[in-house]
């Protein structure tokens, strides 16, 4: 098992933007597409208050680089993410990690 921790810096004021595309789209697309979220954070406390960090579950690298690349290239997610973007972007940058967990992780 692989975990991807992905972390989204939202442009100021556009959080509520960002976390409804996820809410109201991003998450059918997914769930069609078999990508499985394991959970979703929002930074109560901490640098950057415009943030939402994720984490996504995988069988493996070649099942990541599939479903992902079907995803970026899904036509309802094109236009959804037009779409949330028609008065400019929503998200300045994002970073991605990919976690194997230890033996000891609670998480496998």
């Amino acid at each position: 098992m692989i975990y991807e921790q992905r972390v989204y810096s939202a442009i100021p004021g556009r959080l509520p933007d960002l976390l409804a595309r996820f809410r109201e789209h991003t998450l059918g697309i997914w769930k069609r597409l078999g990508i499985e979220p394991a959970g979703f954070w929002t930074t109560a406390i901490g640098p950057d208050s415009n943030q939402l960090t994720y984490f996504l579950r995988w069988e493996s690298l070649a099942e990541r680089e599939a479903k992902w690349s079907s995803f970026v290239t899904d036509d309802e997610w094109l236009a959804v993410r037009s779409a949330s973007e028609a008065n400019g972007p929503i998200v300045e940058r994002i970073a991605s990690s990919l976690l194997s967990p230890t033996d000891f992780s609670s998480v496998q």
